[in-house]
């Protein structure tokens, strides 16, 4: 059973996202105002969230002075500005230009660059040598053009195209990309700058089809299964009494779980005042956590190639791009969806459908013991909440699961699935910096980076980053017998020594403490993050990547808070020349001991391809964990009950 949450009319709280109302009422002051030309684009409108003193000072009845954000690019102008709204006094706060940036790529810029580049007469030249005359059948992607020289200075607002062939409309063009060829495009006059023709490779000639339909009836796919498998059986999750969590606008309750849930057009799912209710009080674990920037970056040097570097966040929006999610397929069980709602470039609110799923779990065991000299067992079944949304950018999608267990962990699971993409090769050749995937078709090194801003807030906003080490004890009279070994625990006491690198050998992980709060047994109240399969970033140094993607470089940077710091790569990434984002923030060494501390975490996603990744890539896996460290005095899971043999609590419990 699935029930749809639509945004009341009227906010509630004053972190509850913008509703569509809201989002035209900001859009009128700002026209109202008249400084706006005919070819200016809204290119963001959303929540200008309030100071966090007011937001934990608010209490249900509050007045609210709603504020929105509204970002606008100029076309005529060319300038970027940034308005700040209050909704509620239909006025203007501030109206600041921002010079030398280039604000994210929208989706009807995209539209716009492909139907415009499909009637250039030199990219239809260089399609013909290649003997594709039906130009409407192309498949045009507006990559962001990075920043390789001063020819990408920001002043223009540039993408490089790249090209792929369908044979018809729901053809996966994905399967034959046209190589060599790259078409520079400057959005803000809608028109080609330039056509790079590095020389044509044939087209890859087999089908790279998926769908149901296509493999009901497969036409040269070098691999098809013989038709849908007939052996799977009805598989019912069924809650009958109604799920164990409440949603109360953008207020979810769940366990001892509480916590409200935003949606930004940049971040997406956003994850507000984490708290877990212990002893007669919400006791705070996290203020914010949100998707703070993501990129792809490509590891082969060829024409078409070398310059795919994508922040999928800050130059497209991971928020805008969110799928609405359908029960059954993406989401199972007993559900409750919530609605997000983003602007187009007129404005205009957009309303994205059941873009965030919310559901329980099963989990297999949460805690079990079998006395064996008694024969009295005793096992609880774990239980986890789902907080879920999936983005699609371009060929890939991207899930971005938050988990809440009974047990007090927080975890973060991104999903990655979708199309790889590709390239093309000569026949017989084989490629140096990919993967032969089909015949003539390729797909190219890359890694996929996720940084994540956890704004901490464990039992309060006083806090202190640890970083613990295992490490063996030296041979002596401590370690007579070679088998001690001890944690080492060091504080990173400013910015400059918490940039960190993950060591698994040494079972590395990073506790967040108070030193103002101890539990019973006088130990410090702590969360831990704990890493999960992780990679080194490949880039070389001084490669565009790395100076524009510095939080790559290090998996764990800490910084003391800043409303102002919310993306690993800054503000405005597309096009930047680099340095800016977390290189920048740390710059200022600030002491982070008993203060209010960011975490910034960097997951890296390693992928070199599989053919059995094509046409469609099985999910892959990356993330990382919150567990209590000291939070809490024995198990904080010890009071969820038994489990009966037909799923009920109650007697009859299993033993």
């Amino acid at each position: 059973m699935a029930i749809t949450t639509t945004q009341a009319a009227t906010a509630l709280h004053p972190l509850d996202p913008l509703t569509a109302d809201e989002i035209r009422a900001a859009v009128a002051v700002v026209h109202a105002s008249e400084r706006l030309g005919s070819d200016a684009l809204f290119i963001r409108v959303f929540l200008h969230e309030p100071a966090k003193s007011a937001v934990l000072a608010f209490r249900d009845g509050d007045p609210l002075d709603r504020q929105a954000f509204v970002l606008i690019r100029d076309r005529r102008a060319r300038t970027t500005c940034e308005v700040i709204v209050s909704i509620s006094r239909h006025a203007i706060l501030s109206w600041t230009e921002v010079p030398g940036v280039q604000p994210p790529i929208t989706f009807d810029e995209f539209l716009e660059c492909e139907r415009m580049v499909q009637g250039n007469p030199e990219w239809q030249a260089a399609m013909k040598k290649r003997g594709v005359t039906d130009f409407a059948l192309a498949m045009v992607d507006p990559w962001s053009a990075g920043y390789y020289g001063q020819a990408d200075d920001p002043a223009r607002r540039l993408v490089r195209a790249l090209t792929w062939i369908r044979t018809d409309e729901r053809d996966n063009g994905y399967a034959r990309p046209i190589e060599g060829l790259v078409t520079l495009v400057d959005l803000d006059r809608m028109e080609v700058v330039e056509v790079e023709d590095h020389g044509a490779v044939p087209l890859p000639t087999h089908d790279g089809n998926y769908t149901a339909a296509a493999l009901a009836n497969p036409r040269n796919v070098p691999y098809v299964p013989a038709g849908p498998r007939a052996d799977l059986r009805k598989l019912d999750i069924a809650q009958p009494d109604g799920p164990s969590f409440e949603l109360s606008g953008h207020e979810l309750t769940w366990q001892k779980w509480r916590l409200r849930i935003g949606f930004t057009p940049r971040e997406g799912l956003v994850l507000h005042t984490v708290g877990y209710e212990d002893g007669g009080r919400v006791r705070p674990i996290l203020y914010r956590a949100s998707l703070a920037e993501m990129v792809v970056p490509y590891g082969d040097p060829a024409p078409t190639h070398w310059r795919k570097n994508a922040f999928d966040e800050g130059e497209y929006g991971v928020g805008t791009l969110a799928n609405r999610l359908e029960l059954g397929c993406d989401c199972l069980g007993e559900i409750r969806y919530l609605d997000a709602v983003v602007s187009d470039t007129r404005g205009e609110p957009i309303v994205l459908e059941n873009a965030i799923c919310l559901h329980e779990e099963d989990f297999g065991i949460l805690w079990k013991h079998t006395n064996f000299r008694t024969g009295d067992v005793e096992v609880r079944r774990s239980r986890r909440l789902v907080i879920s949304s999936i983005a699609t950018v371009g060929n890939y999608e991207y899930g971005f699961f938050w988990y809440l267990y009974q047990d007090g962990t927080i975890e973060l699971q991104i999903k990655l699935t979708g199309i790889v993409s590709t390239g093309a090769i000569a026949p017989g050749a084989e490629p140096e910096h990919g993967v032969l995937i089909a015949p003539g078709l390729y797909a190219p090194n890359h890694q996929h980076w996720f940084s994540f801003r956890l704004d901490m807030m464990v039992d309060g906003l006083e806090n202190a980053v640890y970083e613990v080490n295992s490490v063996s004890a030296p041979l002596g009279p401590s370690n007579p017998h070679g088998n001690a070994w001890v944690n080492r625990r060091t504080l990173l006491a400013r910015e400059s020594e918490a940039q960190r690198l993950i060591d698994p050998l040494a079972g590395r992980y990073w506790i967040v403490t108070n030193p103002t709060v101890t539990n019973s047994l006088g130990q410090q109240v702590g969360y831990k993050l704990v890493p999960g399969q992780n990679v080194g970033a490949l880039a070389q140094p001084d490669s565009s990547i790395a100076r524009r993607a510095g939080f790559i470089t290090r998996h764990l940077w800490v910084t003391r808070y800043d409303p102002a710091e919310l993306f690993a790569a800054g503000d405005y990434p597309n096009q930047h020349p680099g340095g800016a984002g977390l290189p920048a923030y740390v710059k200022a060494d600030r002491a982070l001991e008993r203060t209010n501390v960011v975490l910034w975490y960097s997951v890296g996603a390693h992928h070199v391809s599989r053919s059995e990744e094509w046409p469609v890539m099985p999910v892959d896996y990356a993330g990382f964990q919150l567990k209590p460290v000291g939070f809490f005095v024995g198990n904080p899971a010890l009071d969820v009950p038994a489990t009966s043999h037909n799923g009920h609590d109650g007697a009859g419990h299993c033993q």
